[in-house]
């Protein structure tokens, strides 16, 4: 079958060449932008295509406020500090994740507690976050707290894995019932949505991310999504040094985040946009054709949630074990075809081996079943 699978991955991206894991298309007017950029010389935080790019984004996903940052990560630090999360505080997040996720809480004195995904959507699973809070926490009107030590929980953090949307409906009303805020992890999610939702515009706050491997890329680049346009003026403040407006002083009204996105990334960011429905539609494709070929086999395909429309960022199987997956893996990248396991359990990781976590059987299973395959979006030759 591994053999079967190269021949088939080869036959649909029609290369005898390598194929990466998912890769960057330029096909539109990223040229003509980026040049503009540079010939005008404002090719750092100032410059008309960030704000091009916030409105672009805000249009797109139906945000009040769209806010860019120079990468994913300083997205949902700063999505999470505008939320009200601070040092010492937990915050509850899926143990299937990118570091990414953790690495966000880390900056900010925050530490995880780690539930259970869905098999549905590979997403924090709504039953396994309420069930950890009904044997592990209590909430008042000053918020959630730790029974073991009174100390805050935050926020709860779902990662749209692979694009994917989570349960949010469920996973909003136990936030609702237990007085925390929801923080999207929408990195890997800008063209998905949950019952005509947008992901990243259901919770209090969202974030997204543009790094070169996502369905469209600034180079590296984040979004900040807000609700609320108060809220999404002060988080382009506090992004933005928290720098007060005047013509020549340098006076800064409160702690901030030199996390501007560069004119430059920008630039590439709105000639990406302009192609993201041709992509859309060319990965909506792949993951047909990923279903159709793998349909009758002992291999399980990934597909969105009956509530959901995904981007289908990457697509993925659930091998039938943990040998077939270590074979199917060894013989595609030993081809020239790149495929990859998930992510290691982030408690498995050195620095979050002692997190308190609940039980973990889905992720577990999903960590030893799962293989990525090709999701680059456009296929040569193939039309929409």
């Amino acid at each position: 079958m591994s053999a079967d699978v190269v021949s088939f991955i080869r036959e649909l991206y029609r290369t005898n060449d390598f194929v990466p894991l998912h890769a960057p298309t330029f096909n539109g007017n990223e040229l003509k932008y980026v040049t503009e950029t540079i010939e005008s010389t404002f090719v750092s935080s100032v410059g008309k295509y960030v704000d091009d790019f916030e409105r672009k984004i805000e249009a797109y996903t139906g945000s009040i406020k769209a806010i860019a940052t120079v990468n994913g990560t300083a997205a949902l630090h700063t999505a999470l500090y505008m939320a009200g999360v601070k040092s010492g505080d937990y915050v509850i997040t899926q143990a299937l994740t990118f570091v990414a996720t953790c690495n966000a809480l880390h900056h900010m004195g925050a530490e995880p507690i780690f539930v259970d995904v869905a098999k549905v959507s590979l997403s924090l699973c709504p039953v396994a976050l309420d069930n950890y809070l009904t044997d592990n926490a209590y909430s008042n009107d000053k918020g959630c707290f730790h029974k073991t030590n009174n100390r805050r929980i935050g926020a709860v953090v779902p990662m749209h894995t692979f694009g994917h949307p989570a349960e949010l409906d469920e996973i909003v009303a136990v936030c609702a019932k237990w007085n925390i805020s929801l923080v999207e992890d929408a990195a890997e999610s800008l063209g998905s949505f949950y019952k005509g939702k947008h992901t990243g515009t259901i919770g209090d706050l969202g974030a997204l991310s543009f790094n070169g491997n996502k369905i469209i890329t600034t180079g590296g680049g984040g979004m900040v999504l807000c609700k609320d346009a108060d809220l999404g003026k002060h988080t382009k403040h506090v992004t933005t040094t928290a720098k007060v407006p005047h013509p020549y002083e340098f006076f800064h009204d409160e702690p901030g985040f030199n996390y501007r996105l560069p004119n430059l990334n920008a630039a590439l960011g709105c000639a990406q946009m302009e192609s993201l429905p041709g992509f859309l539609q060319q990965k909506r494709l792949i993951a047909q054709q990923y279903q159709a070929f793998f349909a009758n086999t002992e291999f399980d395909f990934v597909d969105e949630p009956d509530y959901a429309q995904s981007n289908y960022w990457l697509n993925a199987v659930i091998c039938p074990d943990e040998e077939t997956r270590d074979r199917l893996l060894k013989t595609t990248n030993e081809a020239g075809v790149m495929t990859r396991p998930i992510w290691k359990l982030m408690h498995r990781l050195p620095f979050l081996s002692n997190s308190l976590r609940g039980d973990l059987t889905n992720s577990e299973f999903i960590e030893a079943h799962l293989i990525n395959l090709p999701s680059s979006p456009i296929l040569d030759g193939i039309e929409v």
